[in-house]
């Protein structure tokens, strides 16, 4: 089935030929050669050559033309042959009209009822009968309808190998894709591992450092007090792994885990490990958000007091969290020295990413004043966000 339609091209081509070499071979296996024999054997000849130079299998494929070729030659040889009583190569009219009606195109269509209108052209001069001539012509146009169904089945298997190619090819690109996706996946997710790494246990280190520097310090002087930070810290490492293992772990569920609960929680380690003031105002009512918004608030909430500590060394931290009716906005604000030059470094340009691949926005402002304030405002758009709690 796969060369379907080279096989009818070539199979229409043999029943045509056999057809011509049929009345060669009458014409010339005559009793006597005379001039009208030569005759008629340049004329089958040259009715079986010159459709040929128009279509012929795999090379030429005008078939309009050899339509009108076939027509005029075979078809005048037909009814000369009829005419002609004693012409030893009787013709019928059956297997071009096969081949014709299985080249036909659209240009040609006025060729069918031609076919049927042949055997009239000499029914007056033999006196046919009229249902014998039309007898001729419904056999012309019966075959020439089988040639037609022919060309379509013929088409319908050729069109069907070439849509399997194709979907053969799409397929194959689809698999490329899938492995170009899978690839860009795998970064992206190695991409999102490192700046959670980045954002949730860099927050807890730079905690864990400056309430070292405190133990060291009361060490000599205050050993309880410096024996009380030490099993403190060791809690600390301890929710530090288990958030590596959370991170590690983490597939992706939305839990129903309340944002507010969350950032008190945040604030209190905050507190306890730094002995830093950080004041919140969190909303009455809190809404029920997405787990990548949450997520999100949370990492730009440590980054926020991670670098006020380590880059601005604040004293004094304020972080205020609210909801309009499509956004969440957040602020952190704190007493820090104040940032002369905004560079994103891989922490500021971690959260952008975050907050702007959720529709948000976020910015950073530092300026003189008294005191000097520098701020982090977060503000994300919150997509079918409904009361926490409410169905």
């Amino acid at each position: 089935m796969k060369k379907i339609l080279s096989f009818m091209d070539w199979g229409i081509f043999a029943l045509r030929l056999y057809h011509y070499m049929l009345l060669l071979s009458r014409v010339l296996a005559g009793s006597d050669f005379s001039g009208r024999t030569l005759l008629n054997a340049t004329w089958l000849s040259i009715a079986l050559v010159v459709p040929l130079l128009f279509w012929f299998p795999g090379r030429r494929m005008n078939k309009a033309w050899f339509c009108v070729l076939e027509l005029l030659l075979g078809g005048s040889y037909y009814v000369n042959s009829v005419i002609h009583p004693d012409l030893t190569s009787k013709a019928d009219y059956l297997l071009p009209s096969l081949a014709m009606g299985y080249l036909l195109t659209k240009q040609t269509f006025w060729i069918i009822p031609l076919l049927a209108v042949v055997p009239f052209a000499f029914q007056s001069y033999l006196g046919l009968s009229w249902e014998h001539t039309l007898g001729i012509g419904t056999d012309n146009l019966l075959f020439c309808f089988i040639g037609m169904w022919a060309s379509l089945v013929a088409n319908a298997y050729d069109q069907k190998n070439k849509l399997a190619a194709e979907v053969e090819q799409q397929n194959k690109l689809l698999t490329h894709y899938t492995a170009e996706i899978e690839k860009m996946t795998l970064l992206e997710e190695r991409n999102r591992m490192s700046k959670e790494l980045h954002d949730t246990l860099g927050h807890s280190f730079i905690s864990l450092i400056l309430s070292l520097d405190a133990s060291i310090a009361l060490m000599d002087n205050k050993p309880a007090e410096a024996k009380e930070r030490l099993i403190r810290l060791r809690a600390l490492a301890e929710q530090n792994l288990d958030d590596m293992r959370n991170i590690v772990h983490e597939m992706g569920e939305e839990e129903e885990t309340s944002l507010v609960r969350q950032v008190e929680a945040l604030a209190a380690r905050f507190r306890e490990h730094t002995g830093v003031a950080l004041t919140l105002s969190l909303p009455g009512t809190e809404r029920s958000i997405r787990f990548e918004v949450r997520q999100t608030i949370l990492r730009v909430i440590q980054e926020s007091c991670t670098n006020a500590l380590k880059h601005g060394k604040a004293s004094q931290l304020h972080l205020e969290l609210g909801f309009s009716e499509n956004h969440l906005q957040l602020s952190v604000r704190n007493n820090g020295k104040p940032i002369g030059k905004l560079n994103d470094g891989f922490g500021l340009t971690a959260m952008k990413h975050r907050v702007e691949r959720l529709g948000g926005s976020l910015r950073l402002s530092s300026g003189e004043g008294t005191p000097a304030i520098t701020e982090v405002r977060c503000e994300i758009p919150l997509k079918g966000a409904m009361p926490h709690g409410e169905n």
